[in-house]
C-alpha cells in the first residue's frame, strides 16, 4: 500500500460525535427515501449492543413492492484490541484503542431489471491514526448503459465538488476492489471506492494493488496537498447524500418492466457472485466478524434467495451475454457511447 509522506492533520475534539451524527442521519434519510419509493413495506429496526463497547441499529426491509430484501445499518464500536485486518494495513495503529463507525447498505430488488446496490461510508480512529473510507457501487443483472452512466455521473459530480482527482482515482479503485479474482470478472459496473483518506500529503490511492490501474493513475497525479479533516468530512457527506439521486431514477425506469422465469433465474444466479464476494473478499464483513460485531447485521448484505449453476454460459447475442462481454468489464461510463 502507498504510505503517506506526512502526518495526518489535527482532529477536532468532537470528531467522533459529528461523524456518528451524520451517519445516523444518512441512515434515516436513505431509509425514508426507500420506504417512499417502495410504497409498501417498511424497515424494521433492531438495536444491538457489543459487549466490548458500542453497538448499532440494523434496519431491514423484506418482501416489499420494490425490495425483496434490503438492509441499511449503522454501527459504532470501540475497544482496546485492534483487529488483524487493521493492523496488517496500518501497523502504526498498534498499541492504541480504536473507534470505528459506519453506515452500510445493500439492497436486493425484486425485479431483475432493477440493479442491486451497495453503499458504505465509515470513519476510524486509533490514537494518532484516523481516516475516512467508503464508496458506493451498482450491480445490474441486465445491461442498461444509461443507468451506469447516470450512477457514475452523479458520483463524479459529488467528488468534483471537493477535488478534481477524487473521481478518476476512486472510480479505478472501485473497479479493482469489487473484482472476483477467482472468476476473473467484475461484480458490477462499479462506482467509487476509497480508504485510508487521512488528509496527509501523498498519493490518493492507498490500497494494496500497486501494479493496478488506480495506483498507476494516482502516481501520474502525484502527491496531493494536505487536506483537512473538515474537508474530508465534507466530502463524505457529499457522497452519502448523493445516493438517492444516483439510484432512485434508475429504480423508476426499470421497476415496472415485465419479466419471466428466465430473468428471475439469471438474477438468482448472478446474486451468487454477490455472496462469493462478500464472504471471500469484503473488508467490511471481515472487520465486522473480527471485531465480534453482530453477525445478523454483518451478513444482512446476503440476498434472501440465490442459486449456483455448474459451468453456466449465457446464450450468444443475448442480454445476459452483453452483461458479461461489456458491463462486467471496467468502462469509462461517464463518457460512454455505444
Amino acid at each position: 500500500m502507498t504510505v503517506a509522506t506526512s502526518a495526518p492533520t489535527t482532529l477536532p475534539s468532537d470528531s467522533r460525535q459529528r461523524v456518528s451524527s451524520f451517519l445516523k442521519t444518512l441512515q434515516d434519510q436513505i431509509c425514508q427515501g426507500l420506504e417512499a419509493a417502495d410504497g409498501g413495506a417498511q424497515f424494521q429496526e433492531d438495536s444491538w449492543q457489543r459487549p466490548e463497547g458500542g453497538g448499532g441499529r440494523s434496519r431491514v426491509m423484506k418482501n416489499g413492492n420494490l425490495l425483496e430484501q434490503g438492509g441499511v445499518n449503522f454501527s459504532e464500536v470501540w475497544g482496546e484490541q485492534l483487529p488483524p485486518s487493521i493492523l496488517s494495513q496500518r501497523p502504526e495503529a498498534a498499541g492504541h484503542g480504536f473507534y470505528a463507525t459506519g453506515t452500510s447498505m445493500v439492497l436486493h430488488p425484486r425485479n431483475p431489471y432493477v440493479p442491486t446496490v451497495h453503499l458504505n461510508y465509515r470513519y476510524f480512529e486509533a490514537g494518532p491514526v484516523w481516516w475516512f473510507g467508503g464508496g458506493a457501487d451498482l450491480t445490474p443483472y441486465y445491461p442498461f448503459a444509461e443507468d451506469a452512466q447516470h450512477f457514475h455521473r452523479v458520483h463524479k459530480a459529488a467528488c468534483d465538488r471537493h477535488h478534481s482527482e477524487y473521481y478518476p482515482v476512486f472510480k479505478r479503485w472501485c473497479d479493482e476492489y469489487f473484482y472476483l479474482k477467482h472468476r476473473g470478472e467484475s461484480r458490477g459496473i462499479g462506482g467509487i471506492f476509497f480508504d485510508y483518506q487521512d488528509g496527509s500529503e501523498g498519493e490518493l490511492y492507498r490500497g494494496p494493488n500497486l501494479d493496478g490501474d488506480a495506483a498507476s493513475y494516482s502516481r501520474q497525479v502525484g502527491a496531493v496537498a494536505p487536506r483537512s479533516w473538515e474537508s474530508l468530512f465534507a466530502f463524505i457527506q457529499s457522497c452519502g447524500q448523493a445516493f438517492l439521486e444516483a439510484y432512485l431514477p434508475i429504480v423508476e425506469r426499470r421497476r415496472h418492466i415485465e419479466y419471466g422465469d428466465r430473468e428471475r433465474q439469471f438474477q438468482l444466479y448472478r446474486r451468487g457472485r454477490y455472496v462469493e464476494f462478500n464472504l471471500v473478499y469484503d473488508r467490511g464483513t471481515i472487520f465486522g466478524l473480527q471485531t465480534n460485531g453482530r453477525t445478523e447485521s454483518i451478513l444482512m448484505s446476503l440476498p434472501p434467495l440465490v442459486r449456483w449453476e455448474y459451468n453456466y454460459t449465457p446464450e450468444p447475442n443475448s442480454p445476459e451475454a452483453e452483461l458479461y462481454t461489456t458491463f462486467l468489464k471496467a468502462q469509462d461510463w461517464v463518457n460512454w457511447s455505444h
